[in-house]
């Protein structure tokens, strides 16, 4: 009846080096181009809040 191994109890395999180092190095790029979108979107606010009221249409 209980020769299934309990679920949680399962092992983890081990994980292969090289799909470590590309998981890390993704989510570095990944959260170096949200940084970039962040600052390129701030910078944009910040030319159109510059422009507005300047007397230039």
């Amino acid at each position: 009846m209980n020769d299934e191994p309990d679920k949680r109890e399962r092992k983890i395999p081990p994980q292969d080096p090289r799909q470590d180092r590309l998981k890390r190095a993704l989510r570095e790029n990944l959260k170096r181009r949200k940084s970039q979108a962040r600052g390129r979107a701030t910078v944009g606010i910040d030319d159109e809040m510059s422009s507005v009221g300047d007397g230039k249409e």
